[in-house]
């Protein structure tokens, strides 16, 4: 059974690919890709605090994209 209470950004609209975020039951922050829901990446809330911030701030400088 699935204990998280997953939600995507309202800025993906009916978008396929979008990252999912959830409370995990530890009080950590659980992320999921929503094309790979069974891979759950967990962090510390102060670390995810940290990333959105820096995407805020515009600190990264070039797109990733994935690649195989």
């Amino acid at each position: 059974m699935d204990t998280y209470r997953w939600q995507k950004s309202s800025f993906s609209g009916e978008a396929a690919n979008c990252v999912d975020v959830a409370i995990a039951p530890d009080g950590g922050i659980a992320l999921r890709e929503s094309d790979s829901p069974s891979a759950i990446l967990t962090t510390t809330p102060a670390s995810f605090g940290a990333l959105l911030a820096a995407v805020r701030h515009r600190k990264f400088t070039r797109r990733i994209t994935k690649s195989i």
